[in-house]
């Protein structure tokens, strides 16, 4: 092993005993096989034809999905260089939400490259050089290949929307779903002079399994997942004032442990009198500026219960309070923490407060307020399975609407920009010379990994397709990609097939980033012992 040098004073241990060593070519042999390995196991999900991955977990629980950045959460993958591939799609899930099958294909595809150029015993720092020579030239490639477009041009927003789904369980539903998406947005946006922001912590979303993905609604307020406290108080209240409240509707108990002699009968009546009044003070205090609503984060008492609904002050209580926040943004009421100092001018506004009976349940819906900062999109679907699934589609149909508000410039998709910088950085290589010009092709060739992979899971000839797009390419058409749904090559522009190019470039940068980070690594050392550890092969 590696860590003992035998010295004519004996053998000198520099590791624990137990501890694996891995150095130099086999480290990187090993690491490489990993990062492959994972890209190879989302690779059939990537693209408008791409398939489902059945997930099944310790306790038995089913997820099906092509999310890529899901399937990797679910895997737990245990190699080192396998994790490393898992974190960077976690960082393009969080960054852009969209993106992350491309980005684990691509690097799968530079690392394949890298070993080639390893085997001719090209060093490591050469290849890393000639990478991210290519990455930034690429980066340069795509800015001047992008639109520049409006940051409300809902037509364009739409068409992103829609191309995000494609890929998604529900591209059939994708018309309706991606217009619903962009009104979210268009509603939660902030304008700043010229900047726009979106803050999807803006948007709630709430999911409930049956109906159909049809169903799936806007609603310009927010729904809870509450039910009305009280049977007497009405279950419809229109032209709603709004009363949000952050304290109980109890009386408080002290915190010093007193006890209150009682020597007479009617001094016990006093004193529970004496705590309905109380209640019934806070009540009236509502009722005096005009609430008919009332939303509490904490708890109301029987007593005040009572006398809300004699009021007819249709209430909810121990709501969440990342829901109360949102509740202010969308009706423009402030949250009260205290009854004494409430008043008229800290009521929420909506056109109406209801409860739906929502499959089993009884929810609240707040809807129809006027400018609402704040909505809720609720999901409909055939089950549990596929109510996640749309779930997760949304979430990256939302984030890629957000990336082109607040970075307008698109691009085409159908990996027409990956073949054009392909094509580009090819001719680009060949003005280097020395070693890194071998990486710089390397790199061109693998850009096309993602085009060739959204042809194959078309069914489609991947040689056939590659050098008929090649061909376009080089004639002049960058807006040539794969039409996956018909099995062709054709203009995305044409087709409505544009993607954001703040993805783009995020799935370059961060490809780039690992591949690189893993071919860095020369040697591998686990201390945790014991044959296999760290999951490496046991090694003599």
């Amino acid at each position: 092993m590696a860590s003992i040098q035998q010295t004519p004073q004996g053998p000198v241990l520099v590791l624990k005993e137990s501890a694996l060593q891995q150095k130099g070519k086999d480290a990187q042999k090993n690491n490489i096989t990993a990062a492959k390995l994972v890209a190879e196991l989302v690779k059939t999900s990537l693209g408008p034809r791409g398939l489902d991955k059945m997930l099944v977990d310790s306790l038995g629980d089913v997820t099906i999905t092509n999310d890529g950045a899901t399937i990797l959460k679910e895997i737990d993958a245990q190699h080192p260089a396998a994790k490393m591939m898992v974190e960077i799609s976690k960082t393009i899930d969080t960054e852009v939400g969209d993106g992350t099958t491309s980005s684990v294909v691509f690097a799968g595809a530079l690392l394949e490259k890298a070993e080639k150029l390893l085997e001719k015993d090209v060093h490591s720092t050469v290849i890393i050089d000639g990478y991210e020579a290519a990455s930034a030239k690429a980066l340069e490639l795509l800015g001047e290949l992008a639109k520049v477009i409006k940051p409300d041009d809902r037509e364009s927003l739409i068409k992103i929307a829609k191309t995000s789904m494609q890929s998604k369980l529900v591209s059939e539903d994708s018309v309706p779903l991606s217009k619903l998406v962009v009104d979210a947005i268009l509603k939660i946006v902030e304008i700043d002079g010229d900047k726009h922001s979106v803050d999807l912590d803006n948007l709630k979303v709430e999911k409930k399994a049956g109906g159909s993905i049809d169903d799936t609604s806007l609603i310009n307020g927010i729904v809870l997942d509450k039910e009305i406290v009280h049977s007497g108080m009405p279950t419809k209240i229109e032209k709603a004032r709004i009363a949000l409240v952050n304290a109980a509707l109890e009386v408080e108990k002290t915190e010093m442990s007193a006890e209150i002699r009682i020597s007479d009968p009617t001094q016990m009546q006093q004193f529970l009198e004496e705590e309905n009044k109380m209640l019934k003070s806070m009540v009236d205090k509502l009722h005096s500026i005009g609430a008919n609503v009332l939303i509490c984060q904490k708890g109301i008492d029987d007593i005040a219960q009572h006398y809300l609904s004699k009021h007819g002050i249709l209430s909810v209580r121990r709501v969440k309070e990342s829901d109360m926040t949102k509740l202010a943004k969308a009706t423009g009421g402030r949250i009260s923490t205290n009854l004494d100092d409430i008043s008229a001018n800290d009521l929420g506004s909506a056109e109406t407060v209801q409860q739906k009976k929502v499959e089993s349940d009884k929810w609240v819906f707040i809807e129809g307020c006027k400018n609402p900062r704040s909505v809720t999109v609720l999901i409909r679907g055939g089950s549990q399975r596929v109510v996640d699934e749309v779930d997760r589609s949304l979430h990256d149909a939302l984030m890629v609407v957000k990336d082109v508000v607040e970075k307008p410039s698109i691009v085409a998709g159908g990996g027409s920009p990956e073949a054009y910088l392909s094509t580009e950085l090819n001719e680009w290589a060949g003005s280097y010379d020395g070693r890194e010009q071998l990486a710089m092709k390397q790199y061109a060739e693998a850009l096309e990994a993602i085009p060739l992979t959204i042809a194959e899971n078309a069914g489609m000839d991947p040689i056939d397709t590659i050098i008929a797009l090649r061909a376009n390419q080089s004639s002049g058409k960058p807006t040539m990609g794969i039409n996956a749904k018909e099995g062709k090559i054709g203009n995305m522009f044409s087709l409505d097939i544009v993607e954001p190019l703040a993805v783009k470039e995020q799935i370059i940068k961060s490809a780039t980033e690992a591949a690189c980070m893993i071919l860095r690594i020369d040697d591998v050392i686990a201390v945790s012992g014991g044959p296999g550890a760290g999951g490496m092969p046991p090694m003599g």
